[in-house]
């Protein structure tokens, strides 16, 4: 069989597997190497997967996010060394736990404040607090008495998420740790200040516009919503039963649905346009939207190693993007220096500048499984490299 041939039997086995729907592109220097559409986007009227069919990004929101981030970086509005208090003034200072051999734990001031870079590099200290489960974790617990009002409360924007949890204190010195999580939302609301406007309308007038990326956003427009997959959970006896719908509350119009910042939504056509573009130094379909060298900063490894778990075997991090270090260690078949992000519905892109490639692969699924799918999507699309 031909590598396009092999992608269609992977994808077809996706679905025998039980997944609802899945979509593929794998584009290289322009050229589309791989196009295809598996599955159905509900279950219940049977309508297929297209190029049309709008996906939930999830944590995979993060290219984006943090490409504006490196964008404005390279515009000089801001040095990576900066305190995000000259930005965001309730961060001029912060505390951390310390935690002490009797078993007790205090709050000290912490030794340096929050910089750009914590903020690019996942180090600032703070992990996600989405609920308000009861925890013993005492990082947690700090959080969501932080966030208890605005929960209370119903709604609130970026800018209170971030005031409010300015108090919250920090699990270890900033820049000393990786922790997966409230880095973003910092990144958003830097972002809003650095420009003077909403986050989601500078996506929109740096990237999304001049990539032609028409079907993505943060917020419904147009027929999105009808065209958003249906999202699926697995029950317990493995079939899958419609997953919860407050995921996608944070996308209907009006402040009263606000809840901080928003992630995305968008197709595998458009994402791959973004994904193209740092696969080409910065250069999409003749019109530059950033420098290649800044990319090369994007993926440089900021770790000091590996990640240690087996998805993520062989990737350092670099500034908001997993980067591809060693190659032995993860089994990977594709180049050192690749980057990119999954989401936690399912969702995986990668950017290789030594090919010019892109891979974007879509399925929203919960749990995403994502330790099954994705190696065996980046194996096959690297095996279109001739």
């Amino acid at each position: 069989m031909s590598a396009t041939q092999d992608i269609d039997a992977l994808l077809n086995s996706f679905i025998q597997r039980g997944l609802p729907g899945c979509s593929l592109q794998v584009t290289q220097r322009g050229r589309i190497l791989y196009e295809g559409y598996r599955g159905v986007s509900d279950r219940e009227t049977g309508a297929p997967i297209t190029n049309t069919s709008i996906f939930r990004l999830a944590s995979m929101s993060k290219i984006p996010l943090y490409t504006v981030m490196m964008m404005l970086f390279e515009q000089g509005k801001y040095l990576m060394e900066d305190p995000i208090g000259d930005y965001l003034p309730d961060w001029k200072s912060s505390v951390r736990y310390e935690y002490h051999e009797d078993g007790s734990v205090t709050t000290v001031p912490t030794r340096r404040p929050i910089l750009m870079k914590d903020v690019l590099t996942m180090k600032c200290g703070l992990p996600y607090c989405n609920s308000d489960a009861p925890t013993d974790d005492v990082v947690m617990r700090g959080m969501q008495k932080c966030m208890r009002q605005l929960w209370d409360k119903g709604h609130y924007t970026l800018q209170e998420h971030l005031q409010a949890m300015s108090k919250a204190p920090l699990a270890c010195e900033p820049g000393t740790r990786w922790i997966y999580g409230f880095s973003s939302e910092l990144a958003a609301g830097l972002i809003e200040v650095l420009c003077d406007k909403p986050v989601n309308d500078v996506f929109r007038e740096l990237l999304f516009d001049p990539l032609g990326m028409e079907n993505t956003g943060a917020i419904y427009f147009g027929d999105v919503e009808e065209r958003m997959v249906k999202l699926y959970a697995k029950g317990p006896n493995g079939t899958l039963v419609p997953g919860p719908d407050f995921f996608d509350k944070k996308h209907l119009p009006g402040a009263e649905h606000e809840a901080g910042w928003g992630r995305l939504f968008s197709t595998g056509n458009d994402l791959s346009r973004l994904m193209q573009m740092l696969a080409c130094g910065g250069v999409y379909d003749g019109i530059r939207i950033m420098g290649r060298k800044t990319i090369d900063l994007m993926r440089s490894n900021t770790l000091g190693g590996t990640f240690d778990d087996n998805y993520n075997g062989g990737y350092g991090y670099g500034y908001g993007f997993r980067t591809l270090i060693d190659k032995a260690a993860g089994n990977n078949n594709g180049s050192l220096g690749s980057f990119g992000w999954t989401g936690g519905f399912g969702t995986y892109c990668e950017a290789d500048p030594e090919e010019g490639l892109s891979i974007v692969y879509m399925h929203n699924l919960m749990p995403n499984d994502e330790q099954y799918y994705h190696p065996r999507v980046r194996n096959a699309s690297y095996g279109l490299i001739r």
